[in-house]
């Protein structure tokens, strides 16, 4: 009798066992189809709602549209003048202001509408990034004109040019293609995060100019110009230039600024640009 009441006992713990096995299961199964939710919203509820952000087509931008499984709607063309692309059958559809899905939505759309395809499945790529660029110019690793079709952030773009040149000045000035107002920022300041990276517009113009010099003369390592930085001192300037050289003394220092006559200077003065520092020979 105690054998039996045992596995009846057993059988109960393995029901509730199963009970709950089960439970936590039909719990997960809900959970996972919440989790899946937001993703059964359509693209162009999405598109519509701006969570779905891409490179917005315009006029000149080169495209593919390939409809799979349907080769006669196939197509490489460029998007025209007035924003339209050609498509076989459906004729006209405007590309421009919308991004590679929502373009591909509106071709579906188009293609069901017509009673030419029951459910197709439509692709379309950028070829060639035309539209929508900023100009990039002065020093930097690759002028040129840079498609925003990756990010239209500041940091980026430099990137993408291949930074400041060790010629270039630490500020980068941005005209704005809108109004032509002009901003100026710190390079180096942005790239660490100290300043805030901001939004291209297409149109915009970068330019880094030349940096400012400060000219190193007499008995250092390596005599010459160098480019001038915020807050920069002769001792910065004196490190730069490898240091001074044997017969040069770190305690007697000129400076010329502008068309003044040459002072005594420390190593702590601060520099201006076209500043002339010279070290002088040490006395023996």
């Amino acid at each position: 009798m105690a054998n039996i009441a045992h596995s009846e006992a057993g059988k109960k713990s393995g029901g509730a066992s199963r009970a709950v096995f089960v439970g936590a299961s039909r719990a997960a199964a809900i959970a996972g189809a919440l989790f899946l939710l937001p993703l059964a919203v359509p693209t162009t509820a999405l598109a519509q709602s701006g969570q779905v952000q891409g490179y917005v087509l315009g006029p000149n931008d080169n495209i593919t549209v390939v409809v799979y499984g349907q080769n006669e709607f196939n197509v490489q063309t460029r998007v025209k003048p007035d924003g339209s692309i050609v498509m076989p059958l459906i004729g006209k559809v405007q590309a421009q202001g919308k991004t590679v899905i929502t373009l591909a939505d509106e071709i579906t759309r188009r293609l069901v509408a017509g009673n030419y395809l029951k459910d197709p499945i439509v692709n379309v790529e950028v070829t060639e990034y035309n539209s929508k660029y900023v100009r990039v110019a002065g020093k930097v690793g690759v002028p040129g004109l840079v498609p925003l079709d990756r990010s239209n952030k500041l940091l980026d773009v430099l990137l993408r040019s291949g930074w400041v040149q060790p010629a270039g000045s630490q500020f980068i000035t941005i005209r704005r293609a809108a109004d032509g107002k002009e901003v100026r920022i710190n390079t180096e300041e942005l790239a660490r995060g100290n300043t805030a990276d901001i939004a291209l517009d297409p149109g915009d113009t970068l330019f880094v100019a030349d940096a400012e010099l400060v000219y190193l003369t007499g008995a250092v390592a390596r005599p010459g110009g160098y480019p001038l930085k915020p807050g920069m001192t002769v001792a910065d300037v004196i490190a730069q230039a490898g240091g001074v050289g044997p017969t040069g003394s770190s305690g007697r220092v000129g400076l010329k600024r502008g068309g003044a006559k040459e002072t005594d200077a420390d190593q702590q003065t601060k520099l201006e640009a076209g500043d002339v520092i010279h070290i002088r020979e040490r006395l023996f």
